[in-house]
């Protein structure tokens, strides 16, 4: 696409900041939806790349989290623990690969498996 090769690197980086400041979600607690929501909100009304990608961020984490919200009550019947580990890994795994696309100039990227709330 011609946006992303008109996509200063400063851009780039504060997209692929959107999905990696998610990973704070593993150390404090709503991390991963409050990281990216902060950079978002700061830098959505000048860089068009980081509105699209902060956007993307949030809706993947927010699913991640209804994912969660569902396995808690699951884990009296011990499927939770199992889909627990299952949504986290695959939330750490689906989160560095769209930091490394945003970084290789992906300006399209989308997660999969995503409930679309913020359009």
């Amino acid at each position: 696409m011609s946006d992303a090769q008109q996509v200063s690197k400063e851009e780039q980086n504060w997209a692929m900041g959107c999905h990696l400041a998610a990973l704070s979600g593993f150390l404090i607690p709503f991390g991963n939806i409050v990281g990216p929501l902060v950079i978002w909100l700061i830098k959505r009304a000048e860089m068009p790349m980081v509105d699209r990608h902060g956007k993307e961020a949030l809706n993947f984490q927010i699913t991640v989290m209804i994912a969660f919200l569902i396995s808690i009550p699951l884990c009296f019947i011990l499927i939770g623990f199992l889909l627990m580990a299952i949504v986290g890994i695959g939330a750490l795994v689906l989160t560095i690969m769209a930091a490394v696309k945003v970084s290789n100039g992906d300006y399209e990227y989308r997660y999969p498996f995503t409930l679309r709330l913020l359009k």
